[in-house]
C-alpha cells in the first residue's frame, strides 16, 4: 500500500467569503454607522430604527441597545419594513430602516417607490453587503441596486467609501428632508479618507489627489483601491488623480465635467457595482450630454450572476482588486 499522502485542498471558511474588504495592515474602525446613529439620535427623539431580523449584521442592534424603546424589529419582511417606515415619517418621526441591500431593492422595490419616494417620506435606508461585498452568491450580492434605484424620483443615493465617510454621512442624510438609500459598510470598516483633508458633502464630489497621465473617478470602497492603486502606479511613473463620488444622485456634475475636461488624460470610472447602470453609465451620460469626450475606461463588475467562493478570490476575478485595477490601467495607458 502507497504512504503518499493526497494533500488536500484547504477547505473555503465562512470568514473567508465574508472577510472585510479593508485591505492588509488596513486601519478600521467597529460599527460606523450603528455608533454615528446612535450619537445623533441622542437629542433627537424623533429618530426610530427599523430593521427585518438583521440588526446585529447592519450595525443597528447598538441603536437598539441605546434606545430601546425607539427600536421596531419587524421579522423577516421587508416590505412591511419599509410600509413601517413610510407610516412612521408621515407621523413625524425619522426611521432609519436596514436590511442587506439585496432585499430593499430585489423585495421592497414596490414599497420603497409607492409608500415612500412618490410621497418624498423622510425615510433613510441603509443596506449592508452592497456589490461584491460577500462570497455568498448571487442571493447576497447587490450588484445591480444602483442601476435599480437611480430611476427612481425623489430618492437621494449614497455610497461611502470608508468609515469617515459613514460617520459623516449620517447626520448628513438625516438633515436631509426627503428619502435617502445608502449602501452601508459595516462591522469592521475601513479608514481611509482621514489621511485627505475629506468631509463629507452630500451631492458632492471631491478630488482627493490629482494627476496628469489619468483620472480615476469611484465610488464605495473603489475610492480605497483607487488610491492604493495610485501608489502602485507610482513606481511606473504613472500619475494618477482620484475623485471621490460619494453621492450617486444627485451626482456632483459640475466637478465631473470639470476634472474630465482636462485634455489629455485618460478617464477610469471605478465601482463595486455591474457594468450596467451604476456610476459608470451615469458618468458618461454626464460627460456626453457636456460634449466633454475624454478617452474613458470601466473597472466594474461584469453584467452576470457572480461566483461564490472566497472575497479576495472574486475581486481578483472580477478585476476589482487593487492588483486587478493596476493591471488594467497600466494596459490602457501604454
Amino acid at each position: 500500500m502507497s504512504t503518499a499522502t493526497t494533500e488536500k485542498k484547504p477547505r473555503l471558511t465562512t470568514s473567508a467569503m465574508i472577510a472585510s474588504i479593508a485591505s492588509e495592515g488596513q486601519k478600521v474602525r467597529a460599527a460606523p454607522f450603528g455608533k454615528a446613529l446612535v450619537e445623533y439620535a441622542a437629542n433627537r427623539p424623533e429618530v426610530v430604527g427599523l430593521t427585518a431580523d438583521l440588526a446585529k449584521y447592519t450595525d443597528l442592534h447598538l441603536f437598539a441597545q441605546a434606545y430601546p424603546e425607539r427600536f421596531y424589529q419587524m421579522g423577516m419582511a421587508e416590505q412591511l419594513l419599509m410600509g413601517a417606515a413610510g407610516g412612521m415619517a408621515k407621523e413625524g418621526f425619522i426611521p432609519f430602516a436596514t436590511t442587506y441591500a439585496v432585499f430593499a431593492s430585489r423585495r421592497a422595490y414596490d414599497f420603497i417607490h409607492q409608500v415612500i419616494a412618490e410621497e418624498n417620506l423622510n425615510v433613510k435606508i441603509a443596506c449592508a453587503l452592497p456589490g461584491l461585498t460577500t462570497g455568498y452568491g448571487p442571493s447576497h450580492q447587490a450588484t445591480e441596486d444602483l442601476a435599480i434605484f437611480r430611476g427612481m424620483p425623489n430618492l437621494t443615493i449614497i455610497d461611502p467609501c470608508d468609515a469617515v465617510d459613514v460617520e459623516q454621512a449620517v447626520p448628513a442624510m438625516a438633515a436631509h428632508n426627503g428619502p435617502v438609500y445608502m449602501r452601508l459598510p459595516r462591522g469592521q470598516a475601513p479608514v481611509v479618507l482621514d489621511d485627505y483633508n475629506y468631509t463629507f458633502e452630500l451631492g458632492k464630489a471631491k478630488l482627493l489627489r490629482d494627476g496628469k497621465d489619468a483620472l480615476i473617478i469611484s465610488s464605495g470602497f473603489m475610492t480605497m483601491r483607487a488610491l492604493e492603486t495610485v501608489e502602485k502606479l507610482k513606481a511606473d511613473s504613472v500619475d494618477v488623480g482620484v475623485l471621490h463620488v460619494p453621492t450617486i444622485k444627485p451626482l456632483d456634475e459640475e466637478a465631473i465635467v470639470r476634472e474630465a475636461a482636462r485634455s489629455g488624460r485618460l478617464v477610469i470610472v471605478a465601482e463595486n457595482h455591474s457594468i450596467v447602470g451604476g456610476l459608470g453609465e451615469a458618468v458618461a451620460g454626464v460627460l456626453l450630454r457636456a460634449g466633454v469626450t475624454p478617452p474613458f475606461r470601466q473597472i466594474a463588475l461584469p453584467d452576470a450572476y457572480l461566483d461564490a467562493g472566497a472575497l479576495p478570490t472574486l475581486h481578483d476575478k472580477y478585476g476589482i482588486s487593487t492588483a486587478a485595477m493596476t493591471q488594467s490601467i497600466k494596459g490602457w495607458l501604454n
